[in-house]
């Protein structure tokens, strides 16, 4: 069954035959006309009980199948085609490495739970829709370490991701260059089409030997391009504190350096992103993993299928139909 919606027309310059197709019928009309004499007579009343015969009914006919074979046979030299199309997309040959800040600073309130936690919940989902990539996972205070290596067995990231605790024992303050240098070293040797890093901070560098600038110059030089993500308010944000009373919470000022961070980004062909709630953060990733997913190599293609033979059959038969008339019901007595 042709579906009509889908049909192309490889060559619709034939389409033109179709004016051919008036002038046809007035020649029809214009020839008919003159097969017949004009016969005056004083009355009809002798003609009232005749009834005209099967081949004065169907005198039309030849023409009309004549001219329905040529709309057909028109219809076919235009060459219709059905076409499906679609992509074929290569989703392999991704390497990503996500580096948290697990500082104590992560444990401020103003993502639900806290920033840690609000954190290791999207980058969960991140790692689920991103099924076909290797994942690894480094984390980083005053140093850094890496939780997972590169692999393809996502249940293990998850688990090292769950895993992560503030401070511990990588200490309290923020290496934000050496968490980027050890991402950029489990990536330096891939053979992926795309390596990324996806750094995620709440303060500035403040501890590490390495310099995040020089740690986004090693990025550059491997080819690892680097999203940064800010994560915290603007203003400030509560903290929770111990206290001869209990846990309380005090006011914190929120200190991201985005300047560099917007930097190391620029430098790797990476985007910075500020997270200020749960939702920004959700919305990031998203757009991270869309980014990613425009930047792999995507094939497109269309299949043409030739519809041209139902049309030719059908002129074919309506034009022997009409020979076969023309030379038994419609012949003419020489």
């Amino acid at each position: 069954m042709i579906d009509f919606n889908a049909i192309e027309f490889a060559q619709p310059e034939f389409f033109a035959l179709y004016a051919l197709i008036p002038l046809i019928v007035l020649w029809y009309w214009w020839r008919r006309k003159r097969q017949f004499a004009d016969l005056q007579m004083s009355t009809l009343e002798g003609f009232a009980h005749t009834r005209p015969s099967i081949r004065q009914r169907l005198r039309l006919l030849p023409p009309i199948l004549r001219i329905a074979s040529l709309s057909l046979l028109i219809l076919a030299l235009a060459r219709p085609q059905s076409s499906t199309s679609g992509e074929n997309i290569t989703t392999e040959g991704i390497d990503v490495v996500m580096a948290i800040d697990i500082s104590q600073s992560m444990d401020a309130v103003d993502l639900k739970p806290n920033r840690l936690e609000a954190a290791k919940d999207v980058a969960a989902d991140f790692i689920d829709e991103r099924q076909d990539d290797r994942i690894g996972l480094v984390a980083f205070g005053e140093r850094s370490f890496t939780q997972c290596p590169l692999t393809t067995d996502h249940s293990v990231v998850l688990t090292t991701l769950e895993d992560l605790e503030l401070g511990s024992q990588l200490g309290s303050r923020t290496a934000i260059g050496a968490g980027l240098a050890t991402a950029v070293s489990r990536l330096k040797d891939s053979d992926a089409i795309s390596k990324v890093v996806i750094l995620l901070t709440d303060g500035v560098n403040n501890a590490g030997a390495i310099a995040p600038l020089t740690a986004a110059e090693i990025a550059v030089t491997f080819g690892v391009r680097v999203y940064t993500i800010g994560i915290g308010t603007k203003g400030v944000a509560q903290r929770p504190v111990k206290t001869p009373f209990g846990m309380q919470y005090q006011q914190v000022e929120v200190k991201i350096d985005e300047d560099v961070l917007t930097e190391i980004a620029q430098k790797t062909d990476g985007r910075y992103f500020r997270a200020t709630s749960n939702k920004d953060l959700a919305k990031i990733y998203d757009e991270i993993d869309q980014l990613e997913k425009t930047r792999i190599e995507v094939t497109e293609f269309k299949r043409h299928t030739e519809e041209f033979l139902p049309f030719a059959l059908a002129a074919g038969l309506l034009l022997l139909l009409e020979l076969l008339g023309r030379y038994s019901v419609f012949r003419t007595t020489p």
